[in-house]
Parts: C-alpha cells; structure tokens; sequence
C-alpha cells in the first residue's frame, strides 16, 4: 500500500440491522406516517410543527391515518392497535420545520408520490371496500397540480 493509501475494510461499513418480524407490518407502518403527513402537508403547505400543533389540523392526521389503518386491516395488515398513537408521539418528536418529499415537490409544481401514496390510499381501499374519503379529498385536491407537473394539464393563463 503506497504512503497515503487508506486500507477499505468493507466489513467496517457494515451495521447492525433490525429485520422486523413481520415486514407487511413495517411497510404499512411507515406508509401510514408518510402518506399522512404528506397529504394533509400538501393540502394545507404546513410544516409539521403546525399540523401536530393545531387541534384542527392533528385531527386531521389522526383521520387520515385511521383510513390507512382501516385498510390495512382490511387487506389482514396486522397493524398494532396502538399505531396511530406511537405514530402521533414520533410526529410529536420531529423538528418544528420539518416537510415531506411530497409537499415540497407539490408545492414547487414538480411531480410527486401522489398516486404512490395518497393515490394508493384510494385505490386500496377500494379493493376491499373500505371508504377513504379524506384520502380521496387530498388525491383529488392535489391531482391537477399533478397533472400540470407532469406536463399532462395546461392552466389556462
């Protein structure tokens, strides 16, 4: 090794790593706290800080987390029935600001995770007949801002 020369042990980059016992439920889990917090941010362009804050719009969250709960349970998710609390307490725990890849990106009129998040909500729910309609409110609220991103709608000037 020339003078300089940092030796690579590959297994130094190598940390433990969790592997959860069921990993539809870990899915589900992450997909309630993203999807919500993404959606009711789009539609209101509030950080985190506020939403959590406000009684109104907290509601909100819960609201739209139970939808996915509900449809996760339906789809035989074995969601924990506390998840939507735990889920609010790390909200509680994140930094005042903080805003979700598809807000910003709604919000600065570029293409989004819409139909893979709130989209998916819908059409989801849909399979096994569970009603999600503040899911459909924001997919549908959002989805011309979507369009126009992707090139696929003209705002009339």
């Amino acid at each position: 090794m020339d003078k300089g020369q940092v030796a690579f042990e590959p297994t130094s980059l190598i940390s433990p790593v969790e592997i959860p016992p069921d990993i539809h439920v870990a899915l589900w889990d992450k997909f309630l706290f993203v999807v919500s917090w993404g959606g009711v941010g789009a539609v209101t362009r509030a950080p985190i800080g506020v939403l959590r804050g406000m009684p109104e719009t907290r509601q909100i969250l819960e609201q739209a987390m139970q939808e996915i709960f509900n449809v996760a349970r339906a789809r035989e998710i074995a969601l924990p029935e506390d998840a939507i609390g735990k889920t609010l307490a790390f909200m509680d725990s994140l930094p005042t600001g903080g805003t979700t890849s598809l807000q910003r990106d709604i919000m600065e009129g570029k293409p989004s995770e819409l139909e893979a998040w709130n989209g998916a909500v819908v059409r989801l729910g849909q399979e096994v007949g569970v009603t999600t309609p503040l899911h459909s409110f924001i997919y549908h609220s959002l989805l011309p801002l979507e369009l126009r991103a992707r090139g696929q709608l003209q705002f009339p000037i």
